[in-house]
């Protein structure tokens, strides 16, 4: 899109700005609209990129003289910073002749041809009022215009000219406006038709934009585009991107409104009948919730707790610590079927708040509320618009090692704001920062029935490549497995490759006749009806590759983890799937085997991060006391 571009001397500066609709700002500066006694004011251009204007006002400066420049030098200085920023970008205009274009300057009191005609005022006090209207349903938001206009269909009360209520609420200060992509810098240059370059960066999901194409509405042959984020609209140079600049007035850190006890007290967390290990954790978060902001940005804590423990009982006193301060909270996990999982749950925790529930293809996307539970990617949408962001595992996929993600999640938050990860297995540069004292955090070391974590069995074997080829078993594989059999528990049995499980399944049937067994992975379409069907025990043996590492709970359960030195299981992903087992009360001990022809580092550290949390439990005295039995 084409914006207007225009200088404004108020006080002892000149500040460079951009317009959607040109009429707003002459009221606001020439007619009194902003109450402040303006010097001159110059317009550039009616009809310039949205790329080009949105960084030449990013990278404006004073020059010397300005004060004195006419109609040439200012005309001239155009030219000479779009030359700059073509230069930098490798756009080129489809149409060339800008600074000859340039709208005609004007002082104020003496306006020269082409000023452009003010908005009327007699539609001024409903602008003002849809102005207000906007900023209220952009609050907390990042927006295209194409997603802006979506929400206000979807909304009682329309703006009738949403552009010109737009800049007024940018006027007002309510809202920002810029190009969807950052213009070019000096830093991150690469060569492209022999010239120094820049790759600009998205400013919704922070990925470096390298698509040109010709692009109609701004005009240039070569407008950059997102492919990142391309799913949720087109994220272009030229694309107008509307920010919520309006921070709501909740307490900072540290300050409780008048009237409100602390969720942290022993009242607040007697109700979500936690565990002793579960409250010691909450406890700790909610003291680190109510502590003095840094003054560094959002301040984060990292909850270690091991798989079982009840995470999600655990967030609900941090959830009702916010609300009742007035502020918003986000649960972000990165699957859709968790989302679904949790949505009940909390509306049956927080009756009376509003919640929002969002995923691909949800009819919620608009939706205002207190609470909102969502998948990571559509973090994307909302900026500085949460007191508290709890991020659900966050090292899975597709979160982990997703920098576009993580730039979602950090926009998401306000700057005076929270970040909770939770995780069973927390990266390990998470890790490492929680070991140094960088990151505070609290460990829950034990499961809600107190028993300790199984801990894997390391047994040696020969490949399941080698096993398909030969069509046989190792005995020691054989063994283990006929003993969780004759123990009557559902067997997992993780492989590494998608093509090794319809092989391996007839291998096992042939093993273990009688016994219904099952393969599944991501590309099985029936995946969902056979873990029901696991989980029923109407089969009883699963092969399945890490897409059930994590998530799914099925009582009585054992774990056979094969080829476990493949690199494909790092110690993360093999705590995850031992953890499958011995998550039920009447068989909270289960039964897991590391099966590979070598031992490997991420075996051994899977093992010792295992037994360290149980030492943790047995310490802080969270554990039944052993059988006398």
């Amino acid at each position: 899109m084409k914006v207007a571009l225009y200088m404004c001397r108020v006080g002892e500066g000149w500040n460079m700005m951009l317009s959607l609709d040109i009429r707003v700002d002459v009221v606001w500066w020439l007619e009194e609209g902003s109450g402040r006694h303006v010097l001159r004011w110059l317009l550039l251009d009616t009809a310039l990129p949205l790329s080009q204007a949105s960084w030449l006002v990013e990278h404006f400066e004073m020059e010397r003289g300005m004060d004195q420049w006419g109609q040439h030098e200012w005309q001239s200085y155009l030219a000479r910073k779009l030359d700059v920023y073509e230069l930098a970008s490798g756009e080129t205009e489809a149409r060339k002749g800008i600074a000859g274009k340039a709208g005609s300057a004007a002082a104020r009191g003496a306006l020269v041809g082409g000023m452009p005609e003010p908005y009327p005022a007699v539609q001024w006090a409903q602008l003002e009022r849809d102005a207000a209207l906007l900023a209220e349903r952009i609050s907390g938001r990042q927006l295209l215009a194409a997603e802006a206009e979506a929400l206000l269909a979807d909304t009682a009360q329309r703006p009738r000219e949403w552009r010109a209520a737009a800049q007024l609420a940018r006027l007002h200060g309510r809202l920002s406006i810029t190009a969807a992509l950052e213009g070019p810098a000096t830093r991150r240059r690469h060569t492209w038709l022999g010239r120094a370059l820049s790759a600009p960066r998205c400013h919704r999901c922070g990925s470096e934009a390298r698509q040109r194409v010709p692009c109609a509405a701004c005009g240039l042959a070569a407008c950059a585009y997102c492919e990142a984020c391309l799913a949720l609209g087109r994220s272009r140079a030229c694309a107008l991107l509307l920010r919520s600049a309006a921070h709501g007035a909740v307490p900072r850190r540290g300050e409780a409104p008048r009237g409100t006890a602390l969720a942290h007290t022993g009242g607040g967390l007697a109700r979500w009948g936690l565990s002793a290990a579960q409250s010691a954790a909450a406890t700790a978060v909610l003291a680190f919730l109510a502590r003095p902001p840094a003054g560094d940005g959002p301040g984060r804590f990292l909850l270690w707790a091991v798989t079982g423990a009840g995470k999600t009982e655990m967030i609900f006193p941090l959830l009702q610590h916010t609300l009742d301060r007035g502020g918003r909270a986000l649960v972000a996990t990165p699957r859709r079927d968790v989302v679904l999982e949790l949505a009940p749950r909390l509306a049956k925790a927080f009756p009376g708040t509003s919640l929002a529930t969002l995923y691909g293809g949800s009819e919620e996307r608009w939706k205002d509320a207190q609470l909102t539970l969502a998948t990571t990617h559509q973090l994307m949408r909302f900026y500085q618009g949460f007191d508290l962001v709890i991020i659900d595992e966050l090292d899975a996929f597709p979160y982990h090692n997703d920098p576009m993600l993580a730039h979602a999640a950090a926009s998401s938050c306000k700057p005076e704001g929270n970040f909770v990860y939770l995780s069973a297995t927390p990266p390990a540069r998470l890790q490492r920062e929680a070991a140094q004292g960088k990151l505070t955090h609290a460990k829950v070391p034990v499961r809600f029935h107190r028993h300790p974590l199984p801990v894997p069995r390391l047994i040696k074997m020969v490949t399941v490549a080698e096993c398909i080829k030969k069509r046989n078993l190792p005995s020691a594989l054989r063994t283990n497995i006929q003993i969780s059999l004759k123990r009557d528990a559902q067997v997992f049995v993780f492989v590494t490759r998608i093509a090794q499980i319809e092989a391996f399944v007839n291998l096992m049937r042939r093993t273990f006749p009688g016994i219904h067994i099952e393969g599944t992975s991501s590309q099985d379409p029936d995946r969902a009806s056979k873990v029901t069907a696991f989980r029923e025990r109407t089969i009883r043996l699963l092969v399945t590759t890490t897409i059930l590492e994590r998530g799914v709970t099925i009582p009585r359960s054992d774990v056979f983890i094969l080829d476990a030195d493949n690199s494909l299981f790092d110690e993360a992903s093999l705590v995850q799937m031992a953890g499958r087992a011995g998550r039920s009360m009447d068989d909270p001990a289960g039964r897991v085997v590391f099966a590979s022809s070598r031992r490997t580092r991420s075996q051994v550290k899977a093992v010792a991060q295992i037994r360290k949390m149980n030492a943790i439990a047995r310490r802080k005295g969270y554990l039944h006391p052993p059988s006398k039995t």
